[in-house]
């Protein structure tokens, strides 16, 4: 393991953020939890170039001068960075403007799985020790061993983009790779609307009427107070309560100490929770804001959506792809009801979209020639 930078300097980060938007390219990961809080809590950025990997201690410097190496023309290399991202716009108010996957690009050189030490020992032949995964990163100090777990996630990430590139460009999938990894870069990572956060209970569809007005004041009213209070939604009203409540809306404080599994003793808000019940009850219908339905009166359409499946997968197979890389069964169905579809879409389009669109349309046929499916031309000789 190569030796690396702790640096809880402000002055010595921002020199490392020219360094970094002066190259061509740098490895970024970062260490958080979001198990206690509203926010994920930023404690670690790790960071590498060609000739030095550095540490960041985010709870000692303020991280967002990294915004001016996002800008820069150097290409941020990241591995599985979905959550990294995420937390990279809250604290730098922007997101790399050119970057890298090794996670998705490893999927199109026929990789299935996510782990970066299976894609360090499969194409570099380096193990990568992944035993402080579990740490505590908010701790300090950090024990050595921590933070040499920690610069391992980036030392190895340039020269196993320089192999993934060069095997892509093989296969002449990297405009592939291009494309979902600018899909995962740009993706919409805006706070949901405060009146549709009910949609993500479990139990939503057990709701009916007034219920359903009361969920949504609620679910609102429990993000306000979590992130003013920077914690866990569920922790300050579990799902449980809220369907609960929901369901038989509580009056007074009196009715709330029948409600199941909830302590009112311990309870901070009772007035406030009154009052988001109170206003739930009197919404009136055209103010509930209801989940996307699925549109009525639908064709049986399964037996085309399962020989469009059959041919995905055999497609998929062909393509060394994992399947759900290609698209899923919410694709295909999408695509057969005429719905916006991945498949639609840059290289599946061209890949398997064209060939299922004329599947649908009975433009051609498959025909089962052993243990294969053949794609047969329908139009007339």
């Amino acid at each position: 393991m190569a030796d690396f930078d702790w640096i809880t300097d402000q002055a010595k980060f921002e020199q490392l953020v020219d360094e970094l938007s002066g190259t061509s390219g740098y490895a970024l990961d970062t260490e958080f939890h979001r198990e206690r809080t509203y926010l994920p809590h930023l404690a670690v950025v790790q960071l590498a170039t060609r000739d030095r990997i550095a540490l960041v201690d985010a709870l000692a410097v303020d991280v967002h001068p990294l915004s001016r190496a996002f800008q820069s023309d150097a290409v941020c290399v990241m591995h599985a960075g979905s959550q990294d991202l995420e937390i990279l716009e809250l604290a730098t108010g922007t997101v790399p403007a050119r970057m890298f996957d090794t996670q998705i690009a490893a999927l199109f050189c026929g990789y299935r799985t996510s782990s970066l030490g299976k894609l360090a020992e499969g194409f570099l032949g380096l193990q990568l020790d992944k035993s402080a995964q579990l740490s505590d990163w908010t701790r300090r100090p950090l024990p050595d061993a921590d933070l040499r777990y920690a610069a391992s996630d980036v030392a190895h990430l340039l020269e196993l983009r320089d192999t993934l590139i060069s095997q892509l460009d093989e296969r002449g999938r990297l405009q592939w790779a291009e494309e979902e990894i600018e899909r995962l870069r740009s993706k919409d990572r805006s706070s949901p609307d405060p009146e549709t956060l009910w949609w993500k209970l479990r139990g939503k569809t057990k709701l009916n009427g007034k219920a359903r007005g009361v969920a949504q004041e609620l679910a609102a009213w429990r993000d306000q107070v979590a992130k003013t209070r920077n914690r866990p939604p569920r922790t300050v009203l579990s799902d449980m309560v809220l369907l609960a409540l929901a369901q038989r809306p509580a009056r007074n404080a009196e009715q709330l100490r029948g409600v199941r599994n909830f302590d009112l003793r311990r309870f901070k808000y009772t007035e406030q929770l009154l009052s988001a019940i109170d206003r739930g009850t009197q919404l009136p219908k055209s103010a509930v804001r209801l989940p996307p339905k699925k549109p009525e009166n639908l064709p049986n359409v399964d037996g085309v959506i399962a020989l469009c499946l059959a041919w995905l997968a055999q497609r998929a197979g062909e393509e060394d792809l994992d399947m759900s890389v290609l698209g899923t069964r919410d694709d295909v169905t999408n695509l057969v009801l005429g719905q916006h579809s991945r498949l639609s879409r840059g290289w599946r389009d061209s890949l398997v979209g064209r060939e299922l669109r004329s599947i649908i349309d009975g433009a051609a046929a498959l025909r089962v020639n052993g243990t294969k499916l053949e794609l047969l031309d329908r139009a007339p000789s």
